[in-house]
């Protein structure tokens, strides 16, 4: 009871103390990447860098002085320490950037995602950063002056003084502050809690108050085309969508190691200058199945729009989603789809997740039953980090040694690498056995598959770790993406493909997750005023 009894606190002193830790400590990483953009040549440089922390210190102070309600200031206070150490968390160990798109992402992750990000280090760091602190803030007593004006000038003066200071740093060093967050455009988004504020804020804008939001039906008109060719079989097409998978690390575009030793025996088309949507999942799904180009994507609108599969369903067109990767983010919504975690496969699925063979398991089942023109969506797992080394079998553990953990910012750069390719490997791998699986309904279908992913992944480069980088300043690790088509004999056959024409334009066009909705219409033979020709890939190739 005494240790609580001195637990005491002058208001001033408080709020004083409160903003130097939100300043100093919970913006660590805003000032240090702040300093090592300077490049320290005169004295006016290293003045410069001493205001970074002062005025922060005076932003924050004036803040909560204006905060300084009785029943309101601590519960703020609290919540804002927690979420702002949960973000130092991210930023310091995976080099995240807290915006709009990320709060998106953890608005929508389901729980086996979740859980991997919890680590004892996530922990520790917690507990230190945000537990103890909040804790102090329950248990210290604020004492007020007396009289209760003197406390209020006591506030009024310090936030003038605050003003007074930040104003005067704006006037004497406004090209340095201009010039450091122009030429290094994340810093910004790494002041906290003003990031986590500020994406959640539009978050929770464009998802519920952004007025109208019933749904906006789209490619009403569609309709399948005329048969081609004297066309005698029904088309069937399956759309492997990816998970985290990063061009770079294919041995189809050139990288040194064979990670892609099924798909180099089978006549596919690689796009080696593939370009993604997004930088995370919510981001990239809803946009690439949308009639929306990157540049013109409107994240609103695409969630209460239909999308590609809503418009092939209207051309009566059978569609079947398989899910393995925590949700399809609306672009199944309206069509049949199945969570292949649901099904609980005991050779496959472990603790909420599914290795992505479960996206074939009985797969020969559905297409026996089909006798209609199709599309089939698997959804993969696939290179979902951090936990890289759960997303594959032990028999492709092919690459050594590996990052079993998924504290992935310790493991040795090269066995994280290695862990990562074996992922693409088991990718591989799956995509083998689904155009092995295509052939075997070649007498029933004219078949075709096409493959790309969400999103990539930054594996330590930069100092960076998974994805989510906002889309202007992003590695390429994060956006370029595999894309591959394989058309068998009788597709290329039926719609008139010429394969080497394909081979040379995907070798020297640069393309775009924005192809996808118009490519999956013409090979479908979907006739609608939503599809643009000069942007479906098989288009010039087609007689």
């Amino acid at each position: 009871m005494k240790i609580l009894n001195k637990l005491q606190c002058h208001e001033y002193t408080f709020n004083l103390l409160t903003a130097l830790w939100f300043a100093l400590i919970l913006n660590g990483l805003f000032l240090i990447r702040s300093w090592e953009s300077i490049p320290f040549v005169s004295w006016h440089d290293y003045l410069f860098a001493t205001t970074l922390p002062l005025v922060l210190f005076c932003a924050f102070t004036l803040i909560f002085n204006l905060l300084a309600l009785p029943w309101v200031r601590k519960p703020l206070l609290i919540a804002l320490v927690l979420v702002s150490a949960a973000a130092n968390y991210f930023m310091f160990s995976f080099g995240t950037v807290i915006d709009t798109d990320m709060i998106q992402n953890v608005f929508e992750t389901d729980m086996q995602e979740a859980t991997a990000l919890l680590t004892p280090r996530y922990l520790v760091w917690m507990t230190l950063m945000g537990v103890i602190p909040a804790l102090l803030l329950v248990l210290v007593k604020i004492r007020q002056p007396d009289p209760w004006w003197f406390s209020l000038a006591l506030r009024g003066l310090s936030s003038i003084v605050s003003l007074i200071i930040i104003l005067l740093v704006a006037a004497l060093f406004y090209k340095d502050y201009a010039s450091v967050i122009r030429n290094n455009k994340g810093l910004v988004k790494m002041i906290t809690p003003a990031n986590v504020i500020s994406g959640s804020g539009h978050y929770i804008h464009d998802r519920w108050l952004a007025g109208d939001q019933s749904l906006v039906r789209i490619g009403e008109d569609a309709k399948k085309g005329p048969l081609i060719r004297a066309q005698q079989k029904k088309t069937l097409v399956v759309l492997v969508l990816g998970e985290t998978a990063r061009a770079e690390n294919f041995s189809l575009g050139g990288y040194a190691r064979d990670t892609n030793p099924q798909l180099k025996q089978r006549d596919v088309i690689w796009y080696p200058d593939a370009s993604s949507c997004g930088t995370e999942t919510a981001i990239s799904v809803p946009c690439m199945f949308s009639n929306m180009p990157r540049v013109d994507y409107d994240a609103s609108l695409a969630h209460h729009q239909e999308g590609l599969l809503d418009v092939m369903a209207h051309a009566g067109i059978n569609i079947l989603w398989r899910e393995n990767d925590g949700g399809c983010k609306g672009a199944c919504d309206r069509v049949p789809h199945t969570d292949m975690t649901q099904w609980q496969l005991p050779e496959l699925c472990r603790d909420g997740y599914c290795l992505d063979d479960a996206l074939l398991h009985r797969l020969n089942h559905y297409l026996d039953s089909v006798q209609d023109d199709s599309v089939v969506v698997l959804h993969q797992m696939g290179s979902h980090g951090p936990a890289y080394y759960l997303r594959y079998p032990p028999q492709m553990r092919k690459f050594t040694p590996t990052c079993d953990s998924n504290q992935i910012q310790d493991c040795d750069p090269q066995a994280l690498i290695n862990t990562y390719d074996n992922t693409i490997l088991y990718t591989d791998a799956l995509l083998g056995q689904t155009i092995d699986l295509l052939k075997s309904y070649s007498d029933k279908f004219n078949v075709a598959l096409v493959y790309l992913s969400d999103h990539g992944e930054s594996l330590g480069e930069h100092g960076m770790y998974l994805h989510g980088a906002p889309y202007v300043f992003a590695p390429s690790q994060q956006t370029h993406i595999p894309f591959l088509l394989w058309l068998s004999p009788d597709y290329r056959q039926a719609f008139g493909i010429n394969q080497s024409c394909l081979q040379q334009q995907a070798a020297k066009d640069a393309v775009s997750q924005d192809n996808l909705f118009h490519t999956l219409l013409g090979m479908m033979n979907v006739q609608t005023r939503e599809y643009q020709a000069d942007l479906d890939l098989l288009k010039n190739c087609r007689s």
